[in-house]
C-alpha cells in the first residue's frame, strides 16, 4: 500500500490550501483516511479524518469550521480544503489510511502513512 500526500506550500494567513492524499495498491472498499500534522518542537496531532461510511468525519477543535475533508472513492484519494489558515496551521501534514478500523478516529495508531507535505502560513 502506498500514500502519497501532496498540495502544500506557502500561503498567506487567511489564504487557502488543498492538500491530496492518494492511496494506492490495495483492493478494499473500506479505508478510512485521515490527515495529521507536525509543526516544529510539537507532537503530532490528528486534524481530520474521513470514514468510508458516508458523512463520517472528525475534525481537531483548532481546524473546525475552516478545515473540509472529503473523499473520491474512484480515485481513492482524500482532499482537505483549508480554508482561513493561520500562521499556527504551519506544519507539516501527513495522511494516514487504514483498512482495519470500525471507524475513523484521529488517534496515530494508523497502519499506512504517506510522506509529509510542507505547510506554511505567513503572518
Amino acid at each position: 500500500v502506498q500514500v502519497q500526500a501532496s498540495g502544500g506550500g506557502l500561503v498567506q494567513s487567511g489564504g487557502s490550501l488543498r492538500l491530496s492524499c492518494k492511496a494506492s495498491g490495495f483492493n478494499s472498499r473500506y479505508w478510512h483516511m485521515a490527515w495529521f500534522r507536525q509543526a516544529p518542537g510539537k507532537e503530532r496531532e490528528g486534524v481530520s479524518c474521513v470514514g468510508s461510511s458516508v458523512g463520517s468525519t472528525l475534525y481537531a477543535d483548532s481546524v473546525k469550521g475552516r478545515f473540509t475533508i472529503s473523499r473520491d472513492n474512484a480515485r481513492n484519494t482524500v482532499y482537505l480544503q483549508m480554508n482561513s489558515l493561520k500562521p499556527e496551521d504551519t506544519a507539516v501534514y501527513y495522511c494516514a489510511t487504514d483498512f482495519e478500523k470500525r471507524s475513523c478516529d484521529l488517534g496515530s495508531n494508523w497502519d499506512y502513512w504517506g510522506q509529509g507535505t510542507q505547510v506554511t502560513v505567513s503572518s
